[in-house]
């Protein structure tokens, strides 16, 4: 399923949308080119759990950033240095991952085998200086019902 954004107020209104969708164990795989928007949907989805968008900040260099909302806990996750599945085994992602939080990872594809199943995977584009494409593909039973969910709450209408 596709959607397409023309200003990234409109990507943080969709990932908005998105965001009330989740439940605690939940995981969105996000993957772009840098600049693509990753951090700006998360602000978006954090908006939806309660957290300040402010306070959303890319954990490129810490990794992982936690976040409490009144929607529980949300975990930021971004892969783009880690080098080996060694790094992604000592900062305990399964813990993350499989814990009662929901879980966002930017550059996910880039340690594709180790995420769950379950989960939401969304890819960002560029289109234009300030537009965006983003493709959604739900990944097992949980994967699958969220995206209908976003279809719906968002009115894409299926292709034929």
């Amino acid at each position: 399923m596709e959607i397409a954004s023309h200003s990234p107020e409109e990507t943080m209104r969709i990932a908005e949308a998105v965001g009330e969708l989740l439940r605690p164990g939940d995981l969105l795989n996000l993957n772009g080119e840098l600049g693509a928007g990753k951090t700006l949907f998360v602000k978006g989805l954090a908006a939806a759990l309660g957290i300040p968008a402010e306070m959303v900040t890319s954990p490129t260099f810490s990794i992982i950033n936690e976040y409490m909302g009144k929607g529980g806990l949300l975990y930021h996750f971004d892969f783009y240095r880690l080098q080996d599945e060694l790094e992604l085994e000592n900062i305990g992602y399964q813990d993350y991952f499989y814990g009662s939080g929901i879980t966002v990872v930017e550059w996910g594809d880039l340690f594709r085998e180790q995420l769950p199943e379950e989960r939401l995977d969304i890819v960002l584009e560029k289109a234009g200086s300030q537009g965006r494409k983003l493709t959604f593909s739900g990944c097992g039973d949980r994967g699958r019902e969220i995206a209908e969910q976003v279809r719906r709450r968002l009115g894409v209408h299926p292709r034929h």
